[in-house]
């Protein structure tokens, strides 16, 4: 995997290294027709579907259901939003829902306690911790109690560790990268041997994107807030997975014609013309974008649907594992 050289970042995450800029090809110009728009909800739901035959199955052979347990610390809309969905999508698959709501107030000490708590219950196989956490709480400190065999973010150190090894398979792999690349193989596009740039270096993204693809053997570059010429990295890649925070910061010249472009940013930006005064795009200039890409994903409706769905997906993987050992 070829990185530029980096140093702290505003945008996406913060690193320290010192590596050598990619050798940029110029990309061959072609004519490219207007992108196939990638359905995420619609591969979320077929996703969908399959875990609740797998969810059945497992109970008639086993008389085991998969359980997913939910701690929420505070009371952010988003992070209510997003435990909402990830209930209802238990719910529509038959995972049992486990769930902890606590004060912004609680402490570190208190949020540890339920987290032990769920560890040692048999009927949780997957433990997710809702950020962020109120400042007071340390996250990765929390994060690291969460028993490895249901880390089902894949945030652990040895899940992301096992992922960077050559010959390691993580227990569980982070749901958003994840769901890039299940978006990615659904649509039938060729990884292997291809040119492949992750905008973005965060833990919860860019670098598990970027180790996904490198597995799959895909020559991979990193772009980042210290890149000094990332519009033409990009410009030589075939696929392109946007995760930088920034509202359309890749825009259409920076896709080489054909490349898929998967895009993770969500960001709310003004328009009076809208009756909340605001709406939603990507960290990729989609209308642009689409003139030069040969598949993009849209915002909302592309990844989003699909970090849900990778989250139930790894539940029913580590209830099967918890199967595996007698658990």
């Amino acid at each position: 995997m070829a990185f530029a050289t980096c140093h702290q970042s505003k945008f996406m995450g913060s690193a320290r290294c010192a590596n050598r800029a990619m050798a940029v090809p110029k990309p061959r110009l072609v004519k490219a027709s207007a992108a196939k728009v990638i359905d995420g909800k619609q591969i979320a739901s077929d996703i969908w579907k399959e875990i609740a035959v797998e969810v059945t199955e497992m109970k008639a052979k086993h008389g085991v259901t998969p359980g997913l347990a939910v701690v929420l610390v505070g009371s952010r809309k988003d992070s209510e939003t997003y435990v909402r969905s990830k209930k209802k999508g238990c719910i529509e698959v038959g995972i049992e829902s486990f769930g902890t709501d606590m004060p912004e107030t609680a402490s570190e000490e208190e949020v540890l306690k339920v987290v032990a708590d769920y560890n040692a219950d048999p009927n949780v196989h997957g433990i997710l911790v809702q950020l962020p956490l109120p400042k007071h709480i340390s996250e990765r400190k929390v994060l690291d109690a969460i028993c490895i065999e249901k880390d089902v973010d894949g945030f652990h150190p040895q899940n992301i560790g096992a992922l960077a090894m050559r010959g390691k398979d993580p227990l569980f792999v982070c749901c958003t990268p994840k769901g890039c690349i299940e978006l990615l193989e659904r649509e039938g596009i060729e990884i292997a041997g291809k040119n492949a740039v992750v905008v973005g270096r965060s833990n919860i993204v860019g670098l598990p994107a970027a180790l996904l693809l490198q597995n799959r053997d895909a020559t991979v570059t990193m772009v980042h807030s210290r890149t000094p010429n990332a519009k033409e990295i990009c410009m030589a890649a075939d696929i392109v997975i946007a995760a930088c925070g920034r509202a359309e910061m890749v825009k259409g010249d920076w896709i080489k014609p054909g490349a898929a472009v998967i895009d993770v940013g969500i960001n709310a930006v003004d328009d009076p013309s809208k009756k909340r005064g605001y709406r939603l795009v990507g960290d990729v200039d989609f209308a642009a974008a689409s003139e030069h890409a040969g598949f993009i994903t849209p915002v909302p409706g592309g990844v989003g649907p699909m970090t849900i769905a990778m989250l139930l997906k790894n539940c029913v993987e580590g209830a099967k594992a918890s199967i595996a050992r007698g658990a």
